[in-house]
Protein backbone atom coordinates (compact mmCIF):
# COMPACT_ATOMS: atom_id res chain seq x y z
CA UNK A 1 0.00 0.00 0.00
CA UNK A 2 3.05 2.69 0.95
CA UNK A 3 5.10 1.57 -2.45
CA UNK A 4 1.42 2.76 -4.41
CA UNK A 5 1.48 5.64 -2.54
CA UNK A 6 5.00 6.50 -3.21
CA UNK A 7 4.65 6.03 -7.03
CA UNK A 8 1.32 7.94 -7.03
CA UNK A 9 3.19 10.64 -5.47
CA UNK A 10 6.37 10.27 -7.95
CA UNK A 11 3.59 10.10 -10.92
CA UNK A 12 1.52 13.44 -9.63
CA UNK A 13 5.00 15.20 -9.20
CA UNK A 14 6.77 14.58 -12.82
CA UNK A 15 3.03 15.31 -14.56
CA UNK A 16 2.99 18.84 -12.72
CA UNK A 17 6.49 19.93 -13.43
CA UNK A 18 5.67 18.56 -17.47
CA UNK A 19 2.66 21.13 -17.49
CA UNK A 20 4.97 23.78 -15.86
CA UNK A 21 7.38 23.05 -18.44
CA UNK A 22 5.05 23.39 -21.50
CA UNK A 23 3.24 26.43 -20.08
CA UNK A 24 6.72 28.14 -19.59
CA UNK A 25 7.73 27.22 -22.75
CA UNK A 26 4.71 28.42 -24.74
CA UNK A 27 5.04 31.45 -22.87
CA UNK A 28 8.16 31.94 -24.18
CA UNK A 29 7.19 31.14 -27.90
CA UNK A 30 4.14 33.81 -27.45
CA UNK A 31 6.58 36.38 -26.40
CA UNK A 32 8.98 35.62 -28.95
CA UNK A 33 6.35 36.29 -31.72
CA UNK A 34 5.23 38.96 -30.17
CA UNK A 35 8.21 40.41 -30.48
CA UNK A 36 8.89 40.00 -33.96
CA UNK A 37 5.63 40.91 -34.56
CA UNK A 38 6.34 44.59 -33.15
CA UNK A 39 9.91 44.50 -35.14
CA UNK A 40 7.63 44.23 -38.11
CA UNK A 41 5.55 47.35 -37.16
CA UNK A 42 8.99 49.37 -36.64
CA UNK A 43 9.90 48.15 -39.78
CA UNK A 44 6.49 49.13 -41.83
CA UNK A 45 7.60 52.68 -40.65
CA UNK A 46 10.77 52.76 -41.40
CA UNK A 47 9.71 51.34 -45.08
CA UNK A 48 6.68 54.16 -44.87
CA UNK A 49 9.17 57.33 -44.02
CA UNK A 50 11.63 56.41 -46.49
CA UNK A 51 8.77 56.28 -49.58
CA UNK A 52 7.52 59.46 -47.90
CA UNK A 53 11.04 61.22 -47.95
CA UNK A 54 11.21 60.20 -51.46
CA UNK A 55 7.91 62.14 -52.06
CA UNK A 56 8.56 64.89 -49.68
CA UNK A 57 12.71 65.25 -48.45
CA UNK A 58 11.04 67.93 -45.93
CA UNK A 59 9.25 64.96 -44.17
CA UNK A 60 9.09 64.90 -40.41
CA UNK A 61 7.41 61.95 -39.59
CA UNK A 62 4.26 60.69 -38.19
CA UNK A 63 2.27 58.44 -35.97
CA UNK A 64 0.98 55.43 -37.80
CA UNK A 65 -1.14 52.69 -37.28
CA UNK A 66 0.22 49.08 -38.56
CA UNK A 67 -2.28 46.33 -37.78
CA UNK A 68 -2.79 46.37 -34.24
CA UNK A 69 0.80 48.11 -33.50
CA UNK A 70 1.78 51.89 -33.80
CA UNK A 71 5.07 52.97 -35.47
CA UNK A 72 6.39 56.48 -34.08
CA UNK A 73 8.10 58.46 -37.22
CA UNK A 74 10.73 60.83 -36.39
CA UNK A 75 13.13 62.08 -39.16
CA UNK A 76 15.48 64.72 -38.51
CA UNK A 77 15.27 68.03 -39.46
CA UNK A 78 17.91 69.30 -42.07
CA UNK A 79 19.78 68.16 -45.07
CA UNK A 80 20.60 65.11 -45.64
CA UNK A 81 21.96 63.06 -44.95
CA UNK A 82 18.74 62.43 -42.60
CA UNK A 83 18.17 59.79 -39.74
CA UNK A 84 14.81 58.25 -39.85
CA UNK A 85 13.85 56.47 -36.04
CA UNK A 86 11.00 54.59 -35.57
CA UNK A 87 9.90 53.18 -32.05
CA UNK A 88 7.28 50.07 -33.14
CA UNK A 89 4.62 49.48 -29.99
CA UNK A 90 2.13 46.69 -30.08
CA UNK A 91 0.67 45.74 -26.74
CA UNK A 92 3.69 45.69 -24.06
CA UNK A 93 6.49 45.34 -27.04
CA UNK A 94 8.70 48.08 -27.81
CA UNK A 95 10.96 47.69 -30.99
CA UNK A 96 12.99 50.72 -31.84
CA UNK A 97 14.87 50.89 -35.79
CA UNK A 98 17.18 54.02 -36.71
CA UNK A 99 17.85 54.37 -40.29
CA UNK A 100 20.53 56.61 -41.79
CA UNK A 101 19.31 58.02 -45.75
CA UNK A 102 21.34 59.69 -48.23
CA UNK A 103 19.55 61.98 -51.25
CA UNK A 104 22.18 62.75 -54.42
CA UNK A 105 21.83 62.80 -58.34
CA UNK A 106 17.95 62.36 -57.31
CA UNK A 107 18.68 59.13 -55.54
CA UNK A 108 17.51 58.57 -52.02
CA UNK A 109 19.27 55.62 -50.58
CA UNK A 110 19.95 53.90 -47.44
CA UNK A 111 23.11 54.32 -45.75
CA UNK A 112 22.57 52.64 -42.34
CA UNK A 113 20.06 50.05 -41.01
CA UNK A 114 20.27 49.11 -37.07
CA UNK A 115 18.17 48.39 -34.06
CA UNK A 116 18.34 50.88 -31.20
CA UNK A 117 18.37 48.56 -27.75
CA UNK A 118 17.53 50.32 -24.42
Amino acid sequence: MTLILVFMTVAVIITTATVMVTVVNNTQASKYDQGNATLDVAESGVEDAVMSLLRNPDYTGETLTVGSGTANIVVSVGDFPKTVTVTGTLGNFVRTIQVQVGYSNNVLSVVSWKEIYP
